[in-house]
């Protein structure tokens, strides 16, 4: 199995063994996972993360004027304790039912402040990306669920390959604008700018489907039950990505 998140590989699922249908028989089905409680999970981080977006959020626009820097200090310790809980549970996959949650309430801290930054530049923004992340789990649910996409291994392969390539020009960018050379033309609004935002928001949003086959597939082979909270997890991580790229894009769109 593969797939672009980094929180979840082919080893996630290596350590308890490989079961089938008739092999899971000894398993209760209270110790073993299942898709519909990797759902209710999600749908638990995602309303954690929301709440904690709401504070960060309401710093910036408790006063007459926007102030985006009074939520800095919030999002910015978000930023670095969600990075470290990630790492942390991506590591240790038993810790997940206690770290998940830790993770969503830090990236709300930090998804609110910049979320508040970007609204105040551009208003309206904020809605359109949240919306446009939503409308699209919910249509590569559908489209997964009903057979349209198929996460083939030729499917899968490129969709690592495109995340692996999107990787490293991060990388390569942000590693440059240290020394004063950044990659061009991918951060500015220009055609280039553009489309390459494009690219990436196609690409995270694919993941979403390797996703899906991931989670699907261990179900079926009888995961030990806290790998709910890991898949829950692991796909917070492919939204907070997609929502990200998506605000980045439309912030591109707007400042033409």
């Amino acid at each position: 199995m593969r797939t672009g998140n980094p929180a979840l590989n082919d080893r996630t699922f290596e350590n308890f063994g490989v079961y089938r249908r008739d092999v899971a028989r000894e398993h209760t089905a209270a110790g073993t996972m299942t898709i519909q409680g990797t759902a209710q999970k999600t749908l638990f981080l995602l309303l954690l993360a929301m709440g904690t977006a709401c504070f960060t959020w309401s710093r910036t626009f408790t006063a007459v004027e926007a102030d985006p820097a009074a939520a800095m200090p919030w999002a910015f310790g978000g930023a670095i304790i969600g990075l470290v809980a990630g790492l942390v549970i991506c590591f240790k996959h038993t810790w997940s039912p206690i770290l998940a949650p830790v993770y969503a309430l830090a990236e709300g801290l930090f998804l609110g402040g910049v979320s508040a930054s970007f609204e105040a530049q551009y208003p309206g923004i904020v809605i359109q990306a949240v919306g446009g992340t939503f409308g699209t789990l919910a249509g590569l649910l559908l489209a997964y669920q009903s057979g349209l996409i198929r996460a083939t291994e030729n499917f899968k392969l490129g969709i690592v390959a495109a995340t692996g390539g999107i990787c490293l020009v991060y990388l390569i960018s942000m590693v440059g604008g240290f020394f004063g050379f950044p990659v061009p033309f991918i951060h500015e609004a220009g055609p280039i700018g553009i489309g390459f935002s494009l690219f990436v928001v196609v690409v995270a949003a694919l993941n979403l489907v390797l996703d899906f086959d991931f989670i699907e597939q261990a179900a079926e082979r009888g995961a030990p039950k806290y790998l709910e909270w890991y898949g829950a997890f692991a796909l917070m991580v492919t939204l907070v990505w997609l929502y990200m790229e998506i605000l980045r894009l439309l912030s591109k769109l707007r400042s033409r």
